[in-house]
């Protein structure tokens, strides 16, 4: 009798907290499901606030240059003019060289440690996958700043420039840091990320999917392209997200490697700056109020770009389950 209450009274429109506080399954479920609710009105409320002490802080600048603040490419404390658009700029542009680089290479990897890997293998190779990511972002800066910036500048830019030096992207001064040491610097980050949740995503792919396609004669590499791949799709758009967003805010690494330059070029052999790196280098220096205005400013413009990425993300995982229990059905 009490069930079917309940069942009644979810079905019963109405305020979703009368229903709440009237038909309690049982003590235990009810003060259950209240701390999740309030955990989870917590995290929200987190983010809200969050948000409003960023524009509290940053509404010097906000109510002084307005938009315009993030088609400006000028940055100059000493007059009290300050854009965004470089850093933004090179925040997007660093992202993306590292999405390039870091979606194959962890597909690869990912594909190879959940299909074809030997077992004595597989265990070993992922622990290690796995640590990559342990590493802390100063660790890796380091290593970036005295061993890779070394190789990008020579032979890497040395070569780029003399050889494809007609292309605007690979022309000017071999720095060794800039754009593209940023971007690789950001694919070491990303990969572990990225490469951990494909496999895990590719592992949860049910054998009969792969038995059904070599029993009409499918290769393994067929199996995997048109299955396995397939089925996991979701799994690793969500990987790839999770990845992106890592790239965006990452700090420390990116700071050491990117050469502190503010511009907006097509050249990745360029010195430049990320949203993340301009804060962090600054933002101890900074005095007064509009000064700071703008670096919290910047940092409420990072705020909105990642949480729209993983809105999209989101977005994208969810068309992409649909897409597949209707393709299912």
């Amino acid at each position: 009798m009490r069930q079917a209450l309940i069942k009644e009274q979810a079905q019963t429109p109405g305020k979703w907290w009368r229903r709440w506080l009237r038909w309690p399954a049982s003590s235990g479920d009810w003060v259950f499901q209240t701390l999740t609710l309030l955990a989870a009105l917590c995290l929200v409320g987190l983010l809200v606030a969050m948000a409003l002490y960023l524009l509290a802080e940053a509404w010097p600048s906000v109510t002084l240059f307005g938009p315009a603040f993030l088609t400006s490419t000028a940055w100059d404390p000493v007059r009290g003019v300050f854009g965004a658009l470089p850093a933004v700029y090179g925040t997007l542009a660093t992202s993306a060289i590292a999405m390039i680089v870091a979606v194959p290479l962890s597909m690869g990897v990912a594909i190879f440690l959940a299909e074809l890997a030997p077992d004595w293998l597989r265990a070993p190779a992922s622990f290690l996958v796995e640590m990559l990511a342990a590493i802390p972002s100063v660790v890796l800066g380091l290593w970036g700043l005295f061993v890779m910036v070394p190789l990008i500048r020579d032979p890497v830019e040395q070569w780029l420039g003399g050889n494809l030096g007609f292309i605007p992207l690979f022309q000017g001064p071999p720095f060794g840091v800039g754009f593209l040491a940023g971007g690789l610097i950001l694919t070491v980050m990303s990969l572990p990320l990225i490469t951990a949740v494909a496999r895990d995503s590719i592992l949860a792919v049910p054998n009969s999917q792969r038995e059904a396609m070599l029993a009409l004669g499918a290769t393994h590499w067929e199996t995997i392209s048109r299955a396995v791949l397939p089925y996991a799709r979701s799994g690793i758009i969500a990987g790839v997200i999770l990845g992106l967003g890592r790239a965006l805010g990452e700090t420390m690494a990116v700071t050491m490697v990117i050469g502190n330059g503010y511009q907006v070029t097509l050249q990745l052999f360029a010195p430049a700056n990320t949203m993340a790196s301009k804060i962090a280098t600054e933002f101890n220096e900074a005095s007064g109020d509009v000064y700071i205005g703008a670096l919290v400013e910047l940092a409420l413009v990072l705020f909105a770009v990642t949480l729209v990425v993983n809105i999209i993300g989101r977005l994208l995982v969810y068309w992409t389950v649909s897409d597949t229990s209707t393709r299912g059905q």
